[in-house]
């Protein structure tokens, strides 16, 4: 659902590469088993697409949560982290075994990461047989039993609902919808498309539909561009990450339609922007995060992140860290209380409150266990030599 914007738009700013340097305490990746980490280690476990289409999505969710235990002694809540990684690869058939793993012989405290909504939905039954939290660091598809599970990204509907309002007022005539054909895909597209037809938008589709691309195989996209050159779109929406949000932008500047605006979910984000080089110019994104947004937590994030990876700070990264600072917080919380386990560490972060975030202050929702947060306009604008997506506007605050 939508609410006003009652604070005023954040001011930018250019993270500096200069600035403080990380502290460079490496995060402890691996099983512990019974190397004598004892009752004082708090032991997570990170799944994230390690190889496939979406490592530089992966790649930036593990570095994100690393950068905060390394900007944090490499602890959480003061007691030691250690943190066991696995590869999510595309979907579910490799995040279920390396899910298991970690659950069954890791035994770990708490899940985070997951870039597919496919992987997320397929491990749930593990999550709910352990009963340990679950808190994801990307999209996530809506979820009945919501009592472990949590996520400091979004739901993959909400980046369409807050942009549609504003492509309707700025788009003279129809708009055409495509996106992969993946659980992330149908819900992501489905906000935009419902939100825009209900503010009386109309979709250049011929059929009144979202056009779905196979995925992960498609890698040429120049006959979807052939086919929405012939309809009287003025406009395109879509939503793609990865290695195939390379391709799509590329190939659009040197398509007919390179003329049309391009509004997108993810296109321009993250690695993925300076491979796509000057074909990303003027393409529009919605996210719930810029990096030159001016806050004093996106200041320190932005620093600590440009000192070591010398490029800025993503959605991808910023909610991986933020999933560390909330698992900060809510082990504290529970040490205070008494022993802390898989149990206390949920209830803590069920009573955590305000979260102050590079992307601004945030809470989980009662209905959703999600961010209640603002979603910006960014567009890709030369920042020197390379690319930049520079926040225009705040769009809408979203989240129950």
């Amino acid at each position: 659902m939508f609410f006003d914007i009652s604070s005023p738009r954040p001011r930018r700013f250019r993270p500096a590469c200069a600035a403080a340097l990380a502290l460079g305490l490496a995060a402890v990746t691996g099983c512990s088993g019974d190397s004598g980490a004892g009752d004082e280690t708090v032991k997570v476990g990170l799944v994230a697409s390690l190889s496939g289409t979406y490592e530089p999505v992966g790649t930036e969710l593990r570095a994100g949560f690393e950068l905060y235990l390394e900007t944090h002694d490499n602890k959480l809540g003061g007691r030691k982290a250690e943190l066991i990684v696995a590869d999510e690869g595309d979907g579910p058939p490799t995040a279920v075994p390396a899910t298991t793993k970690l659950v069954k012989k890791d035994k770990v405290d708490v899940l985070t990461g997951f870039v597919s909504g496919g992987s997320f939905n397929a491990v749930l039954p593990l999550v709910d047989q352990a009963k340990i939290p679950f808190l994801g660091s990307n999209a996530r598809p809506p979820v009945k039993d919501l009592e472990y599970v949590w996520t400091t990204s979004f739901l993959s509907d909400e980046p369409g609902k807050a942009i549609a309002p504003y492509v309707k007022e700025k788009v003279d005539g129809p708009v055409y919808a495509i996106g992969p054909d993946y659980q992330g895909g149908y819900d992501e597209l489905r906000g935009f498309t419902d939100e825009f037809k209900r503010v009386k938008g109309k979709l250049a589709n011929p059929d009144g539909k979202t056009t779905w691309t196979p995925f992960p195989k498609t890698t040429n996209f120049m006959p979807y561009f052939a086919e929405i050159a012939k309809t009287d779109a003025k406009a395109v929406y879509c939503f793609y990450a990865g290695k195939a949000a390379i391709d799509f932008a590329k190939q659009y500047a040197q398509s007919d339609i390179a003329d049309l605006p391009l509004y997108t979910a993810f296109v321009t984000e993250g690695s993925v922007l300076q491979a796509q080089g000057a074909a990303a110019k003027d393409i529009y994104s919605v996210l719930n995060y810029a990096a030159d947004l001016d806050n004093e937590a996106n200041r320190t994030f932005a620093a600590d992140w440009t000192a070591k990876h010398d490029t800025q700070p993503t959605t991808y990264a910023m909610a991986s860290y933020d999933a560390a600072a909330v698992l900060d917080k809510a082990v504290a919380d529970a040490a205070k209380k008494g022993d802390v386990t898989p149990q206390t560490i949920n209830e803590a972060i069920a009573d955590l409150g305000q979260i102050d975030s590079p992307r601004g202050a945030w809470e989980f929702g009662d209905k959703a266990h999600s961010p209640v947060q603002t979603w910006y306009l960014r567009q890709v604008r030369p920042d020197g030599a390379q690319m930049a997506n520079v926040m225009v506007q705040d769009l809408a605050t979203l989240g129950s």
